[in-house]
């Protein structure tokens, strides 16, 4: 299964970066016996439009066309749903095992995502009711699809 991390936005080099590449290398590596792809990064440049709805519309007509339309988007936004590593993993458990070709996680720039971007997702998904700075939802991210993939596979990296 298809996994892409789309994000407005480019990480610098730095440690930042580093980590987000350790994780989806790791990924990679545990995901292979799994049917589960490394995380395909799609960095995305930030929108120049002099208002904040002019950017994010800009910015989710980007998207859409980074994308395509095959696969599955989950939108990455505050006010979406939290969940336990464990039901993380199992949600992507469950749409491999249906076949899904893929899953598209979306973080938004400093804007966050168009109101119909968010409204025309499969799915909204927060690590809290706090902002975070994209490059921080990045890390996070690329960690927890490791930790999905340990948990699918049975690997002890995950302790309950």
């Amino acid at each position: 299964m298809r996994l892409v991390i789309a994000a407005v936005g480019r990480l610098k080099a730095g440690p930042e970066r580093e980590l987000v590449a350790r994780y989806v290398e790791r990924t990679g590596q545990i995901g292979r016996g799994l049917g589960v792809d490394a995380p395909e990064i799609i960095e995305l440049d930030e929108a120049r439009g002099r208002r904040p709805d002019e950017r994010k519309r800009d910015e989710a007509t980007a998207l859409r066309t980074a994308i395509g339309t095959k696969l599955a988007v989950i939108a990455l936004d505050e006010g979406g749903r939290t969940m336990s590593s464990e039901a993380f993993a199992s949600d992507l458990g469950r749409r491999r095992d249906d076949g899904a070709a893929g899953v598209a996680f979306v973080i938004g720039g400093a804007d966050g995502l168009a109101i119909d971007f968010l409204a025309a997702a499969d799915g909204r998904l927060a690590f809290g009711a706090m902002t975070w700075p994209h490059q921080i939802v990045r890390i996070l991210l690329a960690e927890q699809l490791y930790r999905a993939a340990t948990i699918l596979a049975g690997h002890p990296y995950h302790r309950s």
